[in-house]
């Protein structure tokens, strides 16, 4: 199966990229399944129903949300209706919508896709995400209903989200890492077979303090006030994000390549 991961959206710089170039690159590299991390895509905070619609419609199969689920409104009731948006799994228990779900592909094949947040430096007590994972890694195995599995570990720690990679090492066709906007370069295949990278990136303007406008962030950083709210940056956005093909049989990773094209960033493509 070749699965496209994409980083965290911010604002319409991003929302614009993943629209013009998505169906593109769904057709050039011949991807089986895009999952996008929306939860920076509406004003650079959360996601609302409306710019979800737009970016399933551009191309995306499934779309993940972060700490910002529910940061526009009218998400608590649109989860409810589009199963192809995943909470994270760790959020409170009262929360709308489903933090896991299996997805039919074409050719009768079926993905998993997950997300949890971290705890680590976080603004909230999540719940532990190691134990989280666990269960629903433990309850849809690969190689038996499922041909391939991913996790987005959405949180600050690059040693958690490390440590994420290595506990789904395995059982998860792909790991990878969402919530600081900065791509690392650390695309692997674990030695149990899961495509891993500590932080995908995002998918907005690096022209940046990572997606936003650099005037709030700067004067906060140097004078210790703010004078206004941040807002994401507007010239064209970069695509980045994780690349991995995977053996159908066992659905472990034999191919990953870190994505970045177009933008300030030199483009790739995975072939």
């Amino acid at each position: 199966m070749k699965i496209l991961f994409l980083g965290d959206v911010v604002g319409r710089s991003g929302r614009n990229a993943i629209i013009q170039h998505l169906r593109t690159l769904r057709e050039e590299w011949k991807l089986d399944f895009v999952v996008v991390n929306g939860e920076n895509a509406t004003s650079g905070a959360g996601l609302s129903g409306s710019h979800a619609k737009e970016l399933l419609d551009a191309g995306a199969d499934c779309l993940t949300l972060g700490d910002h689920a529910f940061d526009q409104r009218d998400m608590l009731q649109f989860i409810e209706t589009e199963p192809r948006i995943i909470r994270p799994l760790n959020f409170a228990k009262s929360a709308p919508g489903r933090g896991a779900r299996v997805f039919e592909v074409q050719g009768g094949r079926r993905i998993l896709v997950t997300q949890v947040l971290g705890q680590v430096f976080m603004k909230r007590p999540f719940d532990d995400p190691f134990s989280a994972v666990d269960q629903v890694l433990k309850t849809t195995p690969m190689g038996a209903n499922i041909q391939a599995a991913l996790v987005d570990v959405h949180c600050e720690a690059t040693s958690e989200k490390m440590a994420m990679g290595h506990w789904c090492d395995g059982r998860a066709s792909m790991v990878v890492g969402t919530h600081t906007h900065v791509p690392t370069g650390d695309a692997q295949i674990l030695p149990g077979g899961t495509a891993f990278q500590t932080d995908a990136g995002m998918c907005g303007d690096y022209n940046s303090v990572i997606g936003m406008d650099k005037a709030e962030p700067m004067r906060r950083f140097i004078t210790g006030m703010g004078k206004g709210r941040f807002t994401p940056a507007k010239e064209e956005a970069t695509l980045s994000g994780l690349y991995a093909e995977t053996d159908d049989r066992t659905g472990k990773a034999n191919v990953v390549k870190m994505i970045r094209f177009g933008g300030r960033l030199e483009p790739s493509t995975p072939v």
